[in-house]
């Protein structure tokens, strides 16, 4: 018995001697995993370090810092400083995260959507957030600095001859010396208006070259639009004038948008364009460069941005985030992005693994209500694939070709076999040397071809300060 009781008090004592030793004396440092395991503790929830990021970091003042009543801001004290965060899973676990400027957790996307809801309540003061917005983004993207368009003719292919359609590839020079390239995609025989449909290119596989792409701008050229497909900058052919790496200069973005916008002057000159029937659809990074065009260029009527739209995910790639248009109007997000086209037509397409799995519960919701300020609703549409991931999909497709037909005014019959189906089968999938303006080896790229991204910064202006990381 005597024993026990010495046991026990040597136990408390150490205890008690241990707790002694973390004080003022060191500033209460102790380390983080530590204060995480009694923030479980109090909020009854489970914290996962998964990848190990709290391994050896220690905090001072750390339990000091534990918000009673609000788990939110105790976790973003204790993780803050070692740029840290923490994102809600949907099992209700919490996990640990560097923290990255583009994407917060799905919770906090809900809160700063019903931020938003409070700005306005009614179609002016929209408006008035809109125009902010807009202006702002303009700005950030540098657009309001770029040179005008050169005036040399566009460099186009001898034509290829399908089925229902046409391809021809272009090399547009947007800049001095800077090209955008792509191909254009025309119904055969071409002999009326046709209304336009722009695709900017993801970061998918094998760029515009890859096979879901090809099938969808030959089957809405065989509906009747003339479709231009075109590159990133720094992907595709434009790796002929910049490298890989300066994919990820924030100035991607600018010409990216830039590459859009002068596409579509340059179609407005042509015979036959239609310019009051517009529309724009591309995926993932297409999909935010859809709604970056749908808000700032307002030729646009129809949109139909892919697996992008969300309130918590702003695009991993400086091409789409680079610029911090997402600090407009004293934050904006991706969702009201996506509603500055209202009240014109618009898909937006999600699934449910990727950061577009809320969209029907979160994000469409917004976007409708924008639309109902204006009494169009119904002008916004949400095809949701709940057990699919993120790509440009036959199931995706099939739910944009009726919709471009509708608000373009396209035969779909055009595309339908024998059942009644719309059949992509006919659609003739090209080799991608057959796809390229320049030569397989690009030869034929023209002797002013800019390929200095210091030089392409100072157009507008500004100075490259990316810090590229060597390669081994």
């Amino acid at each position: 018995m005597i024993k026990i009781k010495i046991y026990l008090a040597v136990l408390f004592f150490g205890v008690t001697y241990a707790n002694a030793q973390i004080t003022s004396d060191e500033n209460f440092r102790k380390p983080v995993s530590e204060t995480l395991k009694k923030i479980e503790t109090a909020f009854h929830v489970t914290i996962n370090d998964d990848r190990g990021l709290l391994k050896g970091k220690e905090l001072d003042y750390a339990d000091w810092r534990i918000e009673p009543g609000n788990l939110a801001i105790s976790l973003t004290n204790i993780l803050a400083p070692f740029e840290l965060m923490y994102f809600k899973q949907p099992d209700g676990t919490y996990i640990i995260r560097k923290y990255e400027n583009h994407k917060v957790s799905v919770d906090k996307g809900k809160e700063r959507l019903a931020y938003l809801t409070t700005l306005y309540s009614n179609v002016d003061e929209w408006e008035a957030r809109k125009k902010e917005i807009k202006a702002c983004m303009i700005t950030s993207f540098g657009l309001d600095k770029a040179p005008p368009m050169p005036k040399s003719k566009p460099i186009l292919t001898p034509k290829r001859i399908y089925k229902d359609y046409s391809i021809e590839n272009i090399g547009l020079e947007i800049l001095p010396g800077v090209y955008v390239t792509g191909s254009i995609y025309r119904p055969y025989p071409f002999n009326k208006k046709a209304p336009i449909i722009l695709t900017p290119d993801g970061h998918f596989g094998d760029g515009r070259y890859r096979k879901d792409e090809q099938y969808r701008c030959a089957v809405m050229a065989k509906m009747g639009a003339i479709v231009v497909s075109y590159d990133l900058f720094a992907w595709g052919e434009s790796l002929l004038q910049f490298p890989e790496e300066t994919h990820r200069n924030s100035i991607a973005s600018t010409v990216q948008v830039l590459s859009g916008i002068r596409l579509l002057d340059y179609l407005a000159t042509t015979k036959n364009a239609d310019m009051s029937r517009v529309g724009v659809t591309g995926g993932s990074g297409g999909g935010s460069h859809t709604m970056f065009l749908a808000a700032l260029d307002d030729r646009i009527t129809v949109s139909a941005p892919v697996v992008m739209v969300s309130s918590h995910f702003s695009g991993g790639c400086p091409c789409e985030s680079g610029r911090g248009i997402h600090l407009c109007g004293n934050g904006t997000n991706n969702a009201e992005i996506s509603a500055m086209m209202a009240p014109k037509p618009q898909l937006i397409v999600s699934d449910g693994k990727d950061w577009t799995l809320a969209v029907p519960e979160l994000e469409f919701p917004f976007i409708q209500r924008t639309y109902e300020l204006y009494g169009k609703k119904n002008l916004a549409e949400n095809a949701h694939f709940a057990n699919e991931g993120h790509d440009f999909g036959v199931s995706k497709r099939m739910a944009l070709y009726p919709f471009m037909a509708k608000y373009l005014g396209l035969d779909l019959n055009k595309v339908k076999n024998a059942k009644g189906e719309i059949d992509e089968s006919t659609c003739v999938m090209e080799p991608k040397e057959r796809m390229f303006v320049f030569g397989d080896k690009g030869e034929k790229l023209p002797a002013n071809a800019l390929k200095d991204i210091n030089k392409l910064y100072e157009m507008f202006g500004e100075t490259n300060n990316k810090i590229y990381e060597i390669k081994k």
